[in-house]
This record gives structure tokens, C-alpha cells and sequence, in this order.
């Protein structure tokens, strides 16, 4: 039956497509599922008794300003202190480069908002997180997809997705999600050579950066980029736009991120943010701040890192006994996911309804990859069950996978663009 709002919609509502992954979790709503599923930190790690002590002397000591309206761009103390973090990692800014987000999607979503026309092309990696496909389907974004293998974009499909004359490069070098891998430094420094000659911007998205488990730190595309500028003062003034949260770090509930922009960039996105929540909770900025201040979030860093990087082994070590021949899959460095390629005559998704009537769940690959394709391939989350479950996990797995490798298919799957989200 039709209504009165059916034809008052506006027309960007006709490219906002629901979460094709999330129809197909309302299927593992079952108890005794085992999850790789989800994109979800490991609630053993929150650090629960820290935010209520944080919480109590916020409210003791600041109540009424906790409570308060507070500015757009954010708490100036966590402001300074994120500028001071990252001057670790080699790129001097300033707070005025700083934004305060109520997480990382509302900062893709103010990047959507901000630099993207109906038809604009943005290029990506293929396969490329589902937030950002999310966000930016609204603005009626094209993508150019780059193909990515273990160490990241592909560096002379990259140079060939330049000339298309995108608006943007977005990039999740390290541990990237969904296929886990990290972007090499030689080709971070091709990245940005590339995008000065040809003109083009780069967001950088890097949740992750901080939980590396293994090898050295590599510095990030905004830290190579600043290193070419002629004029460093104090101010970031480059060519790339920077995002990283508290969610992987502290707590996703606290719905906690920043962006790190030239203050010109931060100033339009200030200007956008107004028009969405006048700003992020200014308790919640307060209570992470006094946590995160005396040390403490580098040694909670450290413990989040140590349970991630069991995990990690636990099911690297699992794949290799219950796996099949033919099945392949990442071996991330840090991050939070690892991906698996099935031979080419299996689908995924077929796979995933197998396994869960077999009480086990993962994500199938074809909705990250923003132009089709990715049938047989899946995502595997390791940080948030135990590492007695992910044993079981993916034994039970293993069985599922041995035995669509094996059946002879009658036909071969039909590929369909999968909606994304």
C-alpha cells in the first residue's frame, strides 16, 4: 500500500541501499553461533573499571562544562593531546588540524558531504571498507577500484585509475579491512608521488594503525606527504586528509574519532558538522581524555595488542590444520581481520548459509568490492572470540569448506553486483 511519503523522499535516498551483510547476519542470531562476523573489539579488553573512574572525577571536578553544550571542533585538551601523539609518528600539527567526530563514519560521511557531486569519481581499493561505500553512496559517488594483493594497491593499476581523473584517493594502509593486508612503504611513497603529479587529494583512514603485532611501525601517507612539503611550520598544510578513533583503542561505545586536515579543510568541515550535531559529546571527549592522560593509553595499547596477536596466531595456526587445498588467506600484520580466497567455481555467500547451520558465521567478500566481483572470498574477524572458540570456530569451518571445495558444482554461480553497506 502506497503512502504520502513514498514520492517525497529526496533522490539521494534511491542510492542508499541497506547493509547487504547485516541481512544476511540476521542469521546468526542464534546462541550457540560462533561469530568471525562482526568488525567487533574483544569486550574483554574495554577498559570498563578506568572510564568509571574517569567518569566519576569528570563529573566531581568539571560537571557543569561536562554537561554543557561544547565547540564544534572539539574538547582543546583532547585536541592537543592527539597533535601531541602524533608528533611520535614524525607530522607536526597543531590543534587547529584537529576535528573531533562522533566516530569515523560521521567523519566519512562529513567527507561525503563536503567533497562529493553526483558522478564524481572516488578511487579505492578493491575490496575497500563498506562504511565508506556506506557514506558516500548518498552523494551518488562512481568508484574506480584498485586491485589490491598482499602488500596493498597495486602500484601500476593505481597510476592507470589516476587518469580517470578522480576526486579523491581513499586508503586504508594498514591492516587493511576487510582483506588485511598493508600497504608497503614503497608503495606509500608511490601514493603520494602519484597523487601530487596528478593533483589529487588522499584520505587517509587508519583505525587500525596502532595495533600492529609484528615488524616496524610504518609511517603514515600523511607523515610522507608533510616530508615533501617545502613550508612545515607547525601546521599541517598538506595534500591528505587523516582519520583515526578511539574505538579501537578505548571503546567504540564512546563513538570517539578525529580527522587531521589543513586547518582550511577543518574549518569547511566544522562548518558541515554544525549542520549534523553541533558537536560530539563533550563528556565522553572529557571522561577519554582523563583516561587516556598518566600513561595509561599506551599500557592499555599494550594489552590490547598481546590479545589481539594470540588471537590472530590461534586462528592462523587453526586454518592451517582445517583448511583445504585450494583455500588461501591473508597473513595480517596487526588489525583486526584476515581474508580468505576460495577456488574460483565457489560463492561465498552460498558458503556462509552452509556454516551457519553449522553454527559458525564470517562476512562474504562480494559487497566490499564496490564494482563486482570478490564471489569467492570472505572476511574472518579475529578479535573478538576467545581463542577457544575460534579453535572450534573454525574447525567447524573446515568442514563446511571441505566440503563445497569438493562438490562438483552443477553449474557455475551467478554473479550479481551485491548491494553495499
Amino acid at each position: 500500500m502506497k503512502t504520502l511519503w513514498e514520492h517525497r523522499y529526496a533522490q539521494r535516498t534511491q542510492r542508499m541501499a541497506g547493509s547487504a551483510i547485516r541481512e544476511l547476519l540476521k542469521l546468526t542470531d542464534k546462541p550457540d553461533l560462533i561469530s568471525f562476523a562482526g568488525g567487533l573489539p574483544a569486550p574483554e579488553v574495554f577498559p570498563v573499571a578506568e572510564i568509571a573512574a574517569s567518569s566519576a572525577r569528570v563529573l566531581r571536578d568539571h560537571g557543569a562544562r561536562a554537561l554543557q553544550y561544547g565547540p564544534t571542533e572539539g574538547y582543546l585538551p583532547l585536541r592537543r593531546m592527539i597533535a601531541r601523539h602524533t608528533d611520535r609518528y614524525g607530522i607536526q600539527i597543531s590543534p587547529d588540524n584537529v576535528l573531533i567526530t562522533s566516530g569515523s563514519q560521521q567523519a566519512l560521511d562529513l567527507i561525503g558531504k563536503l567533497f562529493i557531486n553526483p558522478g564524481d569519481r572516488v578511487l579505492v581499493e578493491s575490496p575497500t571498507y563498506l562504511g565508506a561505500l556506506q557514506a558516500w553512496n548518498a552523494y551518488g559517488a562512481e568508484y574506480v577500484p584498485v586491485p589490491v594483493d598482499d602488500n596493498g594497491m597495486v602500484p601500476e593499476a593505481l597510476e592507470a585509475a589516476m587518469r580517470s581523473g578522480p576526486k579523491f584517493i581513499y586508503v586504508l594502509p594498514n591492516f587493511q579491512n576487510p582483506s588485511g593486508v598493508t600497504l608497503s612503504l614503497e608503495r606509500r611513497r608511490r601514493l603520494v608521488e602519484l597523487a601530487e603529479r596528478y593533483g589529487v587529494p588522499i584520505v587517509e583512514d587508519d583505525p587500525y594503525g596502532q595495533l600492529r603485532y609484528e615488524d616496524e611501525h610504518l609511517p603514515p601517507v600523511v607523515v610522507l606527504d608533510d616530508a615533501r612539503s617545502a613550508a612545515r611550520n607547525g601546521t599541517y598544510q598538506g595534500n591528505v586528509i587523516y582519520l583515526s578513533t578511539f574505538s579501537k583503542i578505548l571503546a567504540p561505545g564512546l563513538r570517539l574519532a578525529w580527522v587531521i586536515a589543513p586547518p582550511q579543510v577543518i574549518d569547511k568541515l566544522v562548518t558541515a558538522k554544525q549542520g549534523m550535531d553541533l558537536h560530539t559529546a563533550i563528556f565522553n571527549q572529557m571522561v577519554v581524555h582523563d583516561a587516556a592522560s598518566g600513561g595509561f593509553l599506551d599500557r592499555h595499547i599494550v594489552t590490547i595488542r598481546r590479545t589481539y596477536k594470540e588471537r590472530r596466531d590461534v586462528m592462523l595456526a587453526a586454518l592451517a590444520e582445517h583448511a583445504p587445498p585450494g583455500v588461501t588467506w591473508t597473513r595480517p600484520q596487526g588489525g583486526l581481520f584476515l581474508w580468505m580466497t576460495l577456488p574460483a567455481h565457489v560463492c561465498s555467500q552460498e558458503v556462509f548459509r552452509a556454516a551457519v547451520e553449522h553454527d559458525v558465521a564470517f562476512v562474504p567478500g562480494a559487497p566490499f568490492h564496490p564494482c563486482g566481483g570478490g564471489h569467492n572470498t570472505m572476511r574472518l574477524n579475529f578479535s573478538y572470540a576467545d581463542p577457544e572458540r575460534i579453535r572450534e570456530g573454525i574447525a567447524r569451518l573446515g568442514r563446511v569448506l571441505e566440503e563445497a571445495v569438493h562438490e562438483t558444482p552443477a553449474r557455475r554461480p551467478r554473479l550479481e553486483k551485491v548491494g553495499h553497506g
